[in-house]
This record gives C-alpha cells, sequence and structure tokens, in this order.
C-alpha cells in the first residue's frame, strides 16, 4: 500500500470522478491509501480529452481536494 498525500491525484476530486462511490475510491479519499497498482483516469475537464491514467501517488498543478468521502 502506498500512502497518499495531500497535492496527489488519489486526494484530488478529478481521481474516479466518473465513479465517486466506487468502494477503492471512497477508501482512499477517506484513509489516504492506496494498492501501488490502483489506476484510475484523470476526469479533470483540461485533461479529460487525453483519457489520462494516473496512480493515487501522481499528481499535477490541477489538484483540487476531495471531499474525502463525507458525503458518500
Amino acid at each position: 500500500m502506498l500512502t497518499v498525500q495531500n497535492g496527489q491525484c488519489g486526494m484530488c476530486a478529478h481521481f474516479g470522478e466518473e465513479h465517486p462511490q466506487e468502494r477503492q475510491i471512497v477508501q482512499i479519499h477517506q484513509k489516504h491509501v492506496a494498492p501501488e497498482d490502483f489506476v484510475d483516469e484523470c476526469g479533470h475537464p483540461q485533461h479529460a480529452a487525453l483519457h489520462l491514467k494516473v496512480t493515487a501517488i501522481s499528481g499535477c498543478d490541477a489538484f483540487e481536494p476531495a471531499d474525502n468521502g463525507a458525503a458518500r
């Protein structure tokens, strides 16, 4: 398991944006840990056309904090 820090994709609102209630996404947002091999698509509007696949510890300058599962 990898520890996911604030500013990394796993803590971004756009990580798993297409399926925010998926168990794995909710757990990453809440517990700040992710499997080393977990990859998901970046849903940020600036990147959507690229269909980027990122790990939870990837990052970019367009980071927007997730709500940490509070409303899930």
